[in-house]
């Protein structure tokens, strides 16, 4: 059983009108659940994304990643500079042992990625050009996705091809893939999905959909309309991954804009899946208490606006304790304090961001 921290002292936490409810906290702390339990009870997945070498060298933490989770994210391990390291060489050990934990602790696995311009190794930089491009793309996706047909509940087939500051009419990345092959890589790479996993649901996913800023307001049109133009094609696509990388400082969040764009996105007859949850805290204080306090706000003000449009199927978070996070690396507190972004903290202990999801499921509809 999850041991869970004292939380008599904390004062109820509002925001928007809404309150981690005393009754909700004193019936959690009799019944202790996981997030998974939660979640199910909505009929929601919840899970988080997790490294090969932390999973199998932390049995503490395998242990209370089987007790939150339902479902499985390899971080990086079936990322292509991985799993395909040269033209005629995969390796399938990380992501096999990933596809064997989660098998044998009943947990579903999601794939990510299938294309992405991040994880485009030296060789085929080297290599590729506009005359071989798509066969290279096909043979990778159906070896891959392949090699897993009928162990993976999701695959993020095509990850971030939406960059509205590259200038193309179509706030389309201007990528290695869409150099070589142009707009068509992302409707071959979903057909190719589809015929190497037939049962996998396949998801497009990206970043930066969150807030009513500029920048966001332009890359939810322009994702939409990416989406609306694949369903018009035939592109046999099934849903929307929403990473949800959030700030703690941020304030100009529009919960009815967000609305909207889910809907929109529903109304394609797509899933929608929060994929990469995290609250990152530079610029927050110091003080772990106000810290952990505002992070918890941050979780509750999303997943409750998210939540109620009924296509949502699953939240993850990228990551599941504070000890293993890309944030320490790539956000850190200019303040050199260890981050605090996720549901448990650096012993996987839960935090209040835990009290808030559990919370938020809880009261979803």
């Amino acid at each position: 059983m999850v041991k869970i921290p004292k939380v008599t002292r904390r004062k109820a936490i509002y925001l928007g009108g809404t309150t981690l409810a005393t009754t909700l906290l004193t019936g959690w702390l009799r019944h202790p659940k996981s997030l998974k339990a939660y979640a199910a009870r909505k009929g929601l997945l919840y899970g988080s994304a997790a490294a090969y070498s932390k999973l199998s060298e932390n049995q503490e933490f395998a242990r209370r990643f089987i007790e939150e989770c339902a479902i499985l994210t390899p971080e990086n391990d079936l990322k292509w500079h991985k799993i395909h390291p040269k033209p005629n060489d995969y390796d399938f050990s990380r992501g096999d042992w990933l596809a064997e934990f989660a098998k044998r602790h009943k947990l579903k696995m999601r794939g990510h990625t299938l294309v992405w311009h991040q994880s485009i190794p030296k060789w085929l930089k080297e290599t590729a050009n506009p005359q071989n491009a798509e066969s290279i793309l096909k043979e990778h996706i159906m070896t891959v996705a392949g090699h897993y047909q009928g162990l993976i509940h999701s695959w993020d087939v095509v990850n971030e091809a939406i960059e509205v500051r590259d200038g193309h009419p179509l706030g389309l990345r201007k990528s290695p893939w869409f150099q070589w092959l142009g707009k068509d890589y992302i409707d071959i790479a979903f057909r190719v999905a589809a015929e190497a996993d037939p049962h996998a649901l396949l998801f497009y996913n990206d970043y930066d959909l969150d807030y009513d800023i500029p920048h966001q307001n332009a890359k939810r049109e322009a994702v939409l309309n990416l989406l609306r133009s694949l369903k018009e094609q035939g592109t046999p696509i099934h849903g929307l991954g929403i990473q949800a990388h959030l700030s703690g400082p941020e304030t100009r969040f529009n919960a009815e804009k967000l609305k909207q764009f889910l809907a929109d996105v529903a109304s394609l007859d797509l899933k929608i899946m929060v994929t990469e949850m995290d609250v990152y805290d530079r610029g927050l204080p110091y003080d772990y208490e106000k810290r952990d306090r505002r992070i918890a706000e941050v979780y509750e003000m999303y997943l409750n606006t998210v939540l109620e449009e009924p296509n949502v199927i699953g939240v993850l978070t990228w990551g599941l304790s504070d000890r293993y996070t890309w944030l320490s690396k790539h956000r850190p507190r200019n303040d050199k304090a260890p981050v605090r972004p996720l549901p448990l903290d650096r012993e996987f202990k839960p935090k209040l961001a835990w009290e808030s999801i559990a919370n938020s499921f809880a009261s979803s509809t």
